[in-house]
Order: structure tokens, then sequence, then C-alpha cells
């Protein structure tokens, strides 16, 4: 009882930040009613939520416990497939497994079953994988988890395997992200939950990772990333550690990948090469390794970018009759490559460096408290 009544109070920070991840999904859910649907707003925020949380899942190993890995589109690829396979509506199945007598499998799970089956499977697969790769260091361990990845991607693709991943051809007919609409007797949508829905799931998640994080677990994992010797001379087993946060990072990189399907609405192997490993390590390096919220908005600006802002610059624009030169199909890529290099010079800690959402509302709120104490003063 005396536990319960010395407990501390929630801070001004944290109320402050509940706050506005409360106002964020509000916002969210708002522009989802009043907004067109076909708006581009709405695909860089399912995008970006997907991206987020695989972010901060590899900003979990590479961050948080020193461990540098690049097997996260492996991981992915796994999420992705169990999902896909195991959502699939029976009386689809001919159709999608044409070539395949309908396929192995003869069942559909619901949705969240899938999603949790996703990372438990991509987990699994990180559990073997790392009994010898873990033992690896630096850019060695790099290598072999880079290698995985590809290795998985070419056996998923495999004839052989036909009858469950389809071969090389394209998995679809699964629930996606518009299936959570909420639809009228006449199927019409009278409420939009397409884009607040992997919202809440990467939210979850996320959250997860940062009650992992300030857990002892976490404490152990930030010690190994900081000096091994002296974590181990303090009692913490290096490798169950290291091999927890590996199985919990592509847990939720597996979950991140059936996100990325649903966002599709279409699952094929050759879409997970290694460009998509090196687009989220490039977003946890742009926001800060260490820092969650900086994965998070720099996996929302990446997007923002990438699929949106820079789009008018593949364009070619004539004014009278002069072409304005430059501008042309992949001069956008030019672009953006240039202002990550700019970022990355001239934010060498990334966007919020090891800081997170919290450190800033307690600087936010020191501020408002401070100009209240001047006003009371001048008084």
């Amino acid at each position: 009882m005396q536990s319960i009544a010395t407990r501390k109070k929630p801070s001004r920070a944290h109320i402050l930040t509940a706050v506005i991840i409360a106002a964020v999904y509000a916002l969210v859910f708002a522009a989802e009613q009043l907004l067109p649907a076909s708006s581009m707003l709405f695909i860089v925020l399912k995008k970006g939520a997907t991206y987020a949380l695989v972010a901060v899942s590899m900003n979990l190993l590479n961050g948080f416990t020193g461990i540098f890995s690049l097997g996260q589109a492996g991981f992915m690829l796994l999420g992705a497939y169990t999902f896909a396979i195991f959502t699939i509506p029976e009386e689809s199945r001919e159709i999608v497994y044409q070539y395949y007598n309908g396929g192995l499998i003869r069942f559909a799970l619901p949705v969240i079953p899938a999603l949790v089956l996703s990372g438990l499977v991509a987990a699994l697969f990180a559990f073997l994988v790392g009994l010898p790769v873990l033992k690896l260091k630096s850019d060695y361990l790099a290598i072999a988890t880079l290698g995985f990845a590809e290795i998985i991607r070419a056996i998923f693709q495999w004839d052989k395997l036909g009858a469950i991943t389809n071969g090389s051809n394209m998995l679809h007919q699964f629930p996606s992200f518009s299936s959570f609409n909420i639809r009228n007797a006449q199927g019409e949508v009278v409420v939009y939950l397409s884009t607040l829905v992997p919202f809440v799931i990467a939210g979850v998640c996320i959250a997860l990772i940062v009650l992992l994080i300030n857990s002892t677990y976490g404490r152990a994992l930030k010690a190994i990333r900081d000096d091994e010797t002296a974590a181990e001379a303090m009692g913490v087993n290096l490798f169950h550690h290291k091999q927890l946060a590996f199985c919990i990072s592509s847990f939720f990189a597996g979950i991140g990948g059936a996100m990325l399907a649903m966002y599709a609405c279409t699952v094929q192997a050759k879409s997970f090469t290694s460009a998509m490993t090196y687009e989220i390590l490039l977003i946890v390096v742009l926001g800060g390794v260490g820092s969650i919220t900086g994965s998070c908005l720099s996996a929302f600006l990446f997007v923002a970018c990438s699929e949106w802002w820079l789009r008018f610059l593949d364009n070619t624009y004539t004014i009278g009759s002069f072409q304005v030169p430059l501008l042309r199909n992949g001069f956008r890529l030019v672009v953006f490559s240039v202002i990550i290099m700019v970022v990355v010079l001239f934010f060498r800690r990334g966007l919020m460096g090891d800081r997170e959402l919290g450190d800033v509302a307690r600087s936010l709120g020191r501020r408002l408290s401070g100009k209240g104490k001047k006003k009371e003063a001048v008084k």
C-alpha cells in the first residue's frame, strides 16, 4: 500500500506527450472523414506509419543494442507472406493459386491473429538465424543478415514452394486497410478507418518497444551497446540479450511487413530488395540513432518527400517555347539524394539526436513555466 501511495504522479511532460499523441490520432481520423479518399496525404500516412514501425524495430537493434543488422527486408518479407497466405479467403484461393491447384492452405485467419502470426514467424526465423549469426560483430554481422534477406527472397520465388508462396507470382485478394472501413447495407462507406487503423497498429507496437527500452532488459541492451566488456562484468548475458533484441526486432518487422502488404494490396518477393533495408536504415540515421521519435518523424518525412512533395520534378514544364531544363523523369531522386546529403552533413546526429518527444515536451513545459514566473514577477 505504501508503494502505491508514494508512486510518482505523471509529470507535465508525460501529460503533454499524451495530449500531442491523442491530438495526432484525432487529426488523422478527422482528416480521413473530411478529405477525399484519393488524397495523396493518406498514401503518405499509411506508408509512413508502416515505415515508422519498421524503422523503430531497426533502431532497437542499431541504436539501443549496438547490433548492425541489415536483414529487415527479409523479415518484412516473411511477415508479408505469412499474413497474405493465411488471410486469403477460401473462395479466392483457386484464383490466386491458379497455377498450383488452389494452393496448400485451405483456411483463412482473421486479421489480428494473422498479424501476430506474421510477427511470430519472423521472430522464429530470427531465432534460428541468430544462433550462428549473432556471434559475429560489426560489418560481418551486417553482411550475414543481408545475405539471409537475399536468400529468403530467392527461396520464396522457388517453384517447388509454389503451393504455399505462389512461386514468383504475386499474392492478392487478402484484406487491406480499406477492409476496416465501416459500410452501410448498400455497401457505401459511412466511416473511413483505412488510415487510422495503421496508426493504431503501429502505435501499439511502438508503445510496446518503448516499454521494453525503459525496462531492465532495455537498460541491459543499452549497457551492451555502450561497453560489452563492462556489461558482461556486471552479469549481463551478452548472447541471450542480443538474441532477445534480434527476435523482438524481427517480430515487429514482420508485423510491419504485413502492414506493407495491406497497404500495397499485393505481395511479391521481388519487391523486398536490399534497397528497402537501406531505406529503413536511412530513416533511422536521419531521425537519430537511438531516438524513437526521430525514427517516426523521419519515416513520414522520407515517404512524403519521395512519394509526394518532389513528384513535380519528374514532369517536364514548358513556358512558352522554353522548356525548363533538368526537369524530367528521375530528377526527383537526384534532388532527394542531395537533400539527404545536406541533412546528414549539417545534422550529424540526425533530426532528433537521442532526444524523444518527452524531452521536447519537458523543455517546452519549462519554457512555458518560465514565462509564467516572469509575468508573475513583473506583476
